[in-house]
C-alpha cells in the first residue's frame, strides 16, 4: 500500500515540476512567416478586417521596439497588431466573474524577427486559456482561437494589402468615435 501511495505522490510530484517547466509554452503559439514583418502585419490586419461579422475591428498597431531604440538599445523589429470583437468581448465584461479578463482584451498578434533573419507571429494558445477559466469562456475563447486561425493564413498569391497605422485610442468615446474600444 505505502509503495501505491509514494508512487501517486511520486507521480504527482513529476507532473508539478513537468506543468512548471514548460507549462509556459502551451500559453502561447508561434508561426514562422513567409513575409517580412511589415507585410505579415498587413496580411493579419486585413484577415482581422475580413471577419467584420464577427465583430472585429483593429484596435492599434504598436511597435514596441521603438522606445527601446529611442533609448539607446538595439532590438529587431516588433509589431504588435491589435483587434477586438465586441461579439465575444461584451459577454466576459458584462459578468463580474469574468470581467478580470479585460487584461487580455484587446486580442493581440505578435509579429516579430528573430536572430535567424526569419519573421514568426505569436498568438496566445485562445483555445487553451478559455478552459482554464469555465463553460463560458471556453466558449467564446474557442471562437477566438478558430478567428486567430483565419488572421494568420495567407494566399500568397495575393498582393500585400497597405498596413494600417492606426493608433491606440484608449476605448470608448475618449478614443473618438471612431475608436472600436474593448
Amino acid at each position: 500500500m505505502m509503495k501505491v501511495i509514494a508512487g501517486f505522490f511520486a507521480g504527482m510530484l513529476f507532473f508539478a515540476v513537468l506543468g512548471w517547466q514548460y507549462g509556459g509554452a502551451f500559453m502561447f503559439n508561434e508561426y514562422e512567416s513567409p513575409f517580412g514583418v511589415e507585410e505579415t502585419a498587413a496580411r493579419i490586419q486585413a484577415n482581422m478586417q475580413s471577419l467584420s461579422e464577427n465583430g472585429w475591428k483593429l484596435s492599434a498597431l504598436r511597435d514596441p521596439g521603438k522606445a527601446v531604440n529611442a533609448a539607446g538599445s538595439n532590438v529587431l523589429p516588433v509589431l504588435l497588431v491589435e483587434a477586438c470583437s465586441t461579439d465575444y468581448s461584451g459577454p466576459l465584461l458584462k459578468d463580474d466573474e469574468t470581467r478580470l479578463l479585460s487584461i487580455l482584451m484587446p486580442c493581440t498578434i505578435t509579429v516579430y524577427k528573430k536572430q535567424d533573419g526569419k519573421t514568426y507571429i505569436a498568438t496566445m494558445n485562445a483555445g487553451l486559456m478559455g478552459k482554464l477559466f469555465g463553460s463560458k469562456v471556453d466558449e467564446i475563447m474557442t471562437k477566438v482561437a478558430a478567428d486567430q486561425k483565419v488572421f494568420i493564413t495567407f494566399d500568397a498569391s495575393k498582393p500585400a494589402p497597405p498596413l494600417i497605422k492606426k493608433r491606440p485610442g484608449g476605448g470608448g468615446a475618449a478614443g473618438g468615435s471612431d475608436d472600436p474600444g474593448c
